[in-house]
């Protein structure tokens, strides 16, 4: 089990999780993610972790209440236990200098490109951040940002915070204005990610994507996160999540991303008509598992 020691609100609908995982926290690099169960009939989902702090044994994780388990997650607060934390996972980040990189995320993608432009600050580069949202309560962990950035440019769908538009057209003005952007790290929803990778190919700009694929495993054994990668098939959680964009297949990826949607819409549907019902398997299983440890340490002491 693994507690949850603080929870803060980022945004509407999207949270943030402190747990404390001693040995995951060690190990953590940028780029790299968890997958977690909340209870024993639970599913598995992946999630990247956003910080992590080896001397206090905690991780962070952002969560936006989209489906099911994540609407779930978002239920627990400071106190309750997520049943199992397997990580980390996945290849790390490439950091290195490269010069002018320009870090691109969609809304809770800057959760998963936030540790990577820290580590690419520190790396020595230039980076320019610019994060998007539909409206300005989606726009998260900017102060976060704007520490580690030479320069950050917010862009809302709606225009309610920072400037109105979409990453890509930032991005196009940048090229416009004659910026020599010599690596881009593109994180959030496919088709963000697939236009960056539109703008960023005829320039030869190199392009790294990180893929947020159907999991389940997280050992590539299952193969939920089978990918098109230069025409061979590759595993996100394995081989990735980062992938050069120009080699990444985003029709294949969208298409087996909306393969379980209508299924993931009627769960979700039943959920939120008796969250309870959830909510307290979670509860029972971190109980469960309690009282299976104090039995076990009581035994031992015995001996």
């Amino acid at each position: 089990m693994f507690k949850i020691l603080r929870t803060q609100t980022l945004g509407t609908g999207i949270k943030l999780f402190v747990l404390d995982a001693p040995r995951i926290a060690r190990k953590q690099r940028p780029g790299q993610f968890v997958i977690l169960r909340l209870h024993d009939q639970g599913e598995r989902i992946p999630l990247t972790i956003e910080d992590s702090d080896p001397e206090a044994g905690t991780i962070n994780i952002a969560v936006q209440a989209i489906g099911k388990t994540t609407h779930l997650l978002s239920m627990l607060n400071e106190g309750d236990y997520v049943l199992d934390v397997v990580g980390p996972l996945g290849h790390p980040s490439e950091v290195r200098n490269y010069g002018t990189v320009a870090v691109i995320a969609g809304s809770i993608g800057t959760a998963m490109a936030y540790p990577t432009a820290r580590a690419l600050k520190q790396a020595g580069n230039h980076v320019i951040f610019i994060e998007g949202a539909r409206r300005k309560d989606l726009v998260v962990l900017e102060d976060e940002v704007r520490a580690v950035s030479d320069e950050t440019y917010m862009m809302t769908d709606d225009g309610s915070h920072g400037e109105q538009g979409l990453v890509t057209a930032k991005l196009q003005q940048l090229f416009d204005a004659g910026w020599k952007i010599d690596f881009v790290l593109a994180v959030g929803p496919v088709p963000m990610m697939a236009a960056v990778a539109n703008l960023t190919r005829p320039r030869k700009i190199r392009t790294v994507v990180s893929l947020n694929s159907i999991m389940v495993d997280g050992t590539g054994m299952c193969g939920g996160c089978r990918v098109l990668v230069g025409n061979t098939s590759k595993f996100a959680c394995v081989d990735g999540p980062d992938f050069d964009a120009e080699e990444v297949n985003f029709e294949v990826l969208t298409r087996r991303n909306q393969m379980y949607r209508n299924n993931e819409r009627r769960s979700l549907e039943e959920f939120l008509a008796n969250p309870e019902k959830d909510l307290a398997l979670v509860h029972d299983s971190c109980r469960l598992r309690e009282v299976e440890a104090h039995a076990t340490a009581c035994g031992q002491r015995s001996k």
